[in-house]
């Protein structure tokens, strides 16, 4: 193991750098960023090797992640290295140092990077290809809107049109906002946890869309065509297929790994996408698409007898990600 590394005269040379790096990028970024008529993108991504943070503006605010380091550093010495960067990305964005919020971000099991790390509630509305999203930026390590999956969005809304929709790990709902805006005739989007459920429902109230959990429907006596269901993705889809259900659009988003106390079972996506992809194909109406991301870098697919495959990741690349691998994202029809 290598020894700790105590480099704090290293400190103002390093936050200098990231000034200078962040005022060209969001220079750029921002003209970029007008254009396609969004206020949410990436501005750096461990651009400098000595600097391994990746900082994402959203509105007047930016959320950030200390990545694990390859060498031991005194949590002192983090502290006040953390926040010569948050001083700098302040200066450099022209935005109160309050409005800046970096994180530790470390290899994760399970769910744990959807957990809460502190209540001070910032939240932003930002927009999105005409649309607005609630962000937290404050307390949790991802804020709600992931922005690599962007242009998937893009893609989903613009063959979403006539369609029932079905959204699986459907998290804060971004895709079904997406989906009904595109003119989706019916979206279901499905996910265990009722604080995301939540904040999806507020997220179709900000673009003046509805959607209702299935105790709400009955609750109104009428069946709305955006519902928001809690249920276990895995005993969903068996439900479905017993019910003989079916939708001509299916997204599939799940976790890498899951060992919520929530499910009936462990979820390693590498392990288990087979038997999840052969699931949703089974409710795919004739001529539907599976739209299947992958929060997994290092990821292998297995073969799919007789379904026509498509890999999407270069068109999925938006200008903020440029240079960067994206995550694995995939079509699939039978």
């Amino acid at each position: 193991m290598s020894a700790p590394c105590h480099d704090r005269d290293k400190t103002p040379a390093q936050a200098e750098m990231l000034y200078n790096r962040l005022t060209k990028r969001f220079r750029h970024l921002k003209k970029w960023a007008r254009r396609i008529g969004t206020d949410a993108f990436r501005l750096y991504d461990r651009d400098i090797p000595e600097i391994p943070l990746v900082l994402d503006r959203y509105g007047e605010g930016v959320s950030g992640a200390l990545y694990e380091r390859p060498y031991e550093k005194d949590e002192t010495e983090e502290q006040h290295w953390l926040h010569a960067m948050t001083e700098a990305a302040a200066a450099a964005l022209e935005i109160p140092i309050t409005q800046v919020f970096l994180k530790q971000r470390k290899r994760q099991r399970g769910v744990a990077q959807y957990d809460k790390l502190r209540d001070r509630h910032f939240t932003q509305d930002v927009h999105e290809g005409g649309l607005v999203f609630r962000v937290n930026l404050s307390d949790y390590l991802d804020t709600g809107l992931f922005l690599d999956a962007r242009r998937m969005r893009t893609l989903i809304r613009a063959e979403a049109g006539g369609k029932k929709v079905l959204n699986l790990f459907c998290y804060t709902a971004t895709f079904s906002v997406y989906a009904a805006a595109g003119g989706a005739t019916e979206v279901d989007s499905v996910d265990l946890s009722n604080t995301y459920l939540d904040w999806a429902a507020v997220n179709f109230a900000l673009n003046h869309l509805e959607a209702r959990t299935p105790e709400a429907v009955h609750a109104h006596g009428n069946l709305p065509p955006f519902r928001l269901i809690r249920a276990e993705v895995l005993r969903f889809l068996s439900e479905a297929a017993q019910a003989r259900l079916s939708w001509d659009l299916i997204i599939l988003d799940p976790p890498r790994f899951s060992n919520s106390k929530k499910m009936i079972t462990t979820l390693d996506i590498q392990r288990d996408h087979q038997e999840l992809i052969s699931q949703c194909l089974k409710l795919l109406t004739p001529g539907g698409t599976l739209w299947f991301r992958v929060n997994a870098r290092h990821f292998h697919l297995s073969a799919f007898p007789g379904v026509e495959i498509q890999d999407l990741q270069a068109q999925t690349t938006d200008e903020d990600f440029k240079g960067k691998r994206m995550l694995p994202c995939f079509t699939l029809k039978v």
